[in-house]
């Protein structure tokens, strides 16, 4: 990898090396290493496993820098040396597309603190107000699932790759997949905002200065109710909820200006079409013969940990009144 090291840190202007790569962690987008020179300066370097699209990179930049100025704390995106905020370089397989960051040491952000709970309320608060405005819809990701039939169909091709989570995949269609659905619609034209869209503790790192969020890849438009609301569910326990929790976020978002409310499951519409669609896309993945062996088993891997944790009904209904009047 030092051929690839050296050439990022050409593409960038880092100064000589000799450059070293070394892997840190994978997500289901992309693939994290740490790029370091001789003297122990380091950069987070982020390859892209599906490809770039400049449009996402360019709302990612754009978004980043506007928060930096309400005082949120986040890696630098740094450009190349066209301007271009992604580079593309050849690896073994082809050519890959690479993001530079600043390198963060620090631990990930525990959800239980409530410094942190009012730090992270604080935050979202302030991207809402940053990215007011909005009037692109948002990706269909947010605002869609996938159809019984659909699943049925991807539940046939499981069973028949043998994976162990077959049966418990088949009781997740007949039940939440459907349930959960439901509250799943398009969103309010006049509740869009540019946000951040990834707004998960795991993104969040305990730096030396303080919490800093990470991970802006997915940024664009997205009711700012319903990423509220997701957030709540996640920061605060998931389907083991502390209303306490939520209602001290939910007060830091308030203070920070944070426009939205939650009215009821409907405003979880979020939350359920990235749950059903993350399972979705990680089951195809990991039946999907085209795709490299270590992707099918990453798909395989977080298929059988989110079927295990499926948002619950009963616990959104314990968390709305946690939070409404």
């Amino acid at each position: 990898m030092h051929d690839t090291a050296d050439l990022i840190a050409e593409r960038y202007g880092l100064g000589p090396g000799p450059w070293t790569l070394t892997p840190v962690t994978r997500g289901a987008l992309g693939r994290i290493w740490k790029l370091t020179n001789a003297a122990g300066a380091a950069w987070a370097a982020k390859q892209l496993l599906f490809g770039c699209d400049e449009d996402s990179v360019a709302r990612e930049a754009g978004l980043r820098l506007a928060a930096e100025r309400l005082g949120i704390d986040s890696p630098r995106l740094f450009a190349d040396r066209r301007g271009a905020h992604v580079t593309r370089v050849p690896v073994a397989d082809g050519v890959a597309h690479v993001k530079l960051y600043d390198w963060i040491e620090g631990t990930r952000a525990d959800p239980r603190d409530p410094v942190v709970l009012d730090w992270f309320g604080r935050t979202m608060g302030l991207l809402h107000r940053a990215g007011a405005g909005a009037t692109e819809a948002p990706h269909e990701w947010y605002e869609r699932c996938p159809a019984e039939a659909d699943w049925w169909d991807l539940h046939a091709r499981v069973t028949e790759a043998g994976l162990p989570w077959a049966d418990a995949l088949g009781r997740f269609i007949g039940t939440s997949a459907v349930e959960l659905a439901r509250w799943v619609s398009p969103s309010d034209a006049g509740d869009r905002v540019i946000s951040h869209l990834d707004l998960q503790p795991q993104n969040v790192l305990a730096g030396p200065a303080g919490p800093v969020l990470l991970d802006w890849d997915n940024a664009g438009p997205v009711s700012a109710e319903r990423e509220f609301a997701q957030a709540l569910y996640v920061w605060s326990g998931g389907n083991r909820a502390d209303p306490a929790a939520a209602r001290r976020l939910t007060r830091a978002y308030r203070r920070a200006g944070g426009p939205a409310t939650v009215r009821g499951p409907e405003s979880f519409a979020l939350l359920f079409a990235t749950a059903l669609n993350y399972v979705h896309v990680q089951a195809e993945a990991a039946v999907d013969p085209e795709l490299p062996p270590d992707q099918r088993e990453f798909g395989s891997g977080e298929v059988a940990a989110r079927l295990a944790d499926v948002p619950d009904l009963a616990a959104v209904s314990r968390l709305i009144a946690a939070v409404t009047p």
